[in-house]
C-alpha cells in the first residue's frame, strides 16, 4: 500500500519518469519517510510508557546501593537501550551518574549503549531489515556496552576524571527525592507520555529526513561499484576502515540507519555497514568535546580506543552471522 502511494506521488503527482535516477531517489525518500515515521511514532509512544515507570533516579539509587556482582553492567546497558538519546544527548545523564558516585565502568556501559540501541534504532532496523537483524543488533549493542564498560571499569580510570567531578562527588548529597509521580494513575500520566513522545518525534524527525534524503541521493545516483570497490567482503580491512572513517561524522541512529540501508543495497556487507553506523552514532568529535568537562584527554582516548576495538570485532562477527 505504501509502495503504491509513494509511486502515485512520485510518478503521477510529480510527473517524474520511472526508472530514472531522480525517480528512484524521490520514490525512495517518500516511501521510507512515511514508513519510518509511522513506525517510529508507535514505538516511541510505547517506550514512553515504559520510561514513565522506570525513572532515572531509581536506577541510579539501585545501582549505587546494591551489590549486583556484575549485573550492574547489564542493567546500565539495558537502561541505555530504552533511552532515546544520541551520543551527545547521553553525556548529561552520564555526568549525572558520575556525580552520583556510580562506578565509572557502569556509567560507560550506559553511555556506549544509549546511542546505539534505543526505540528509534529498533524501529528503523525493524522497518528496514526485519526481525532477525533487529534482534541480533539489539542484543549485540547491549552486549557491546557491557563488555566495553566492564573493560573500562577494570582499568581503574577514576583518577583521570576532572577535578570538577571529584569536587562534586565529595560534596554530593546521596539522599534521593521521592519520585513525584509514584502515586499518579496511568491515565493521569498518559497526557505527559504523549507530550514527551511527540517531543521526541519532533526532535528526531529532522535527522530522519536528512538521513533518508542522503540515502535517497545515494540510492538514485551513486553507482554500486563506488562502495563495493572499497568496502566489499573480500577486503579484510573493510571493517576497521569503515569504523575509523565514521568517527569524524556525527549523527544519531535515525539519521544514519536509512543511509545504512542504501550502503547494503550498494553491495557493502551488512556487518561492515553496521560497524560504520556504530562508529558514527557511538563515537564522535562533539561527544569528545562534551566529555572533556568530566575527564581528561587520556581517559577520552582510552574510552574511544576500547569502544572502537569492540565495534570492529562486532563488525566481523556481524559479517559471519548475517
Amino acid at each position: 500500500m505504501l509502495t503504491e502511494f509513494a509511486s502515485w506521488i512520485t510518478y503521477s503527482m510529480f510527473s517524474i519518469a520511472q526508472h530514472t535516477a531522480l525517480g528512484n531517489a524521490v520514490h525512495f525518500f517518500i516511501y521510507d519517510t512515511i514508513k519510518i515515521l509511522l513506525l517510529l511514532g508507535i514505538v516511541v509512544f510505547f517506550m514512553g510508557i515504559i520510561n514513565a515507570y522506570f525513572p532515572v533516579d531509581r536506577l541510579r539509587a539501585f545501582l549505587t546501593n546494591n551489590k549486583l556482582y556484575g549485573l550492574e553492567y547489564l542493567m546500565a546497558s539495558s537502561f541505555g537501550a530504552v533511552t532515546p538519546f544520541c551520543s551527545c544527548s547521553s553525556v548529561p545523564l552520564f555526568i549525572g551518574f558520575v556525580k552520583g558516585g556510580i562506578p565509572l565502568g557502569v556509567t560507560f556501559a550506559y553511555l556506549i549503549t544509549s546511542p546505539l540501541v534505543n526505540e528509534v534504532a529498533i524501529a528503523l532496523f525493524f522497518s528496514l531489515f526485519g526481525v532477525k537483524v533487529t534482534v541480533i543488533y539489539v542484543a549485540s549493542g547491549i552486549f557491546l556496552g557491557m563488555i566495553a564498560g566492564y573493560i573500562l571499569g577494570k582499568l581503574n580510570l577514576e583518577r583521570y576524571l576532572s577535578d570538577w567531578v571529584r569536587n562534586i562527588q565529595e560534596q554530593a548529597v546521596r539522599e534521593e527525592e521521592a519520585f513525584e509521580a509514584a502515586h499518579i494513575s496511568f491515565w493521569q500520566r498518559l497526557p505527559i507520555i504523549i507530550k514527551d513522545a511527540w517531543q521526541i518525534i519532533k526532535s528526531v524527525t529532522p535527522y530522519v529526513l536528512v538521513g533518508i534524503a542522503i540515502g535517497a541521493v545515494m540510492h538514485g545516483y551513486v553507482p554500486e561499484s563506488f562502495f563495493s570497490r572499497y568496502l566489499n567482503a573480500d577486503n579484510f580491512w573493510a571493517v576497521p576502515v569503515s569504523v575509523i572513517l565514521a568517527v569524524p561524522f556525527y549523527s544519531n541512529a535515525s539519521g544514519i540507519i536509512p543511509i545504512l540501508q542504501v550502503l547494503v543495497a550498494k553491495g557493502i556487507p551488512l556487518g561492515t555497514a553496521i560497524a560504520f553506523m556504530m562508529g558514527v552514532v557511538g563515537l564522535s568529535f562533539p561527544e569528545a568535546m562534551l566529555l572533556k568537562k568530566v575527564m581528561n584527554l587520556r581517559l577520552i582516548g582510552t574510552f574511544f580506543g576500547v569502544v572502537t576495538l569492540c565495534i570492529i570485532i562486532s563488525g566481523y562477527m556481524f559479517n559471519v552471522i548475517l
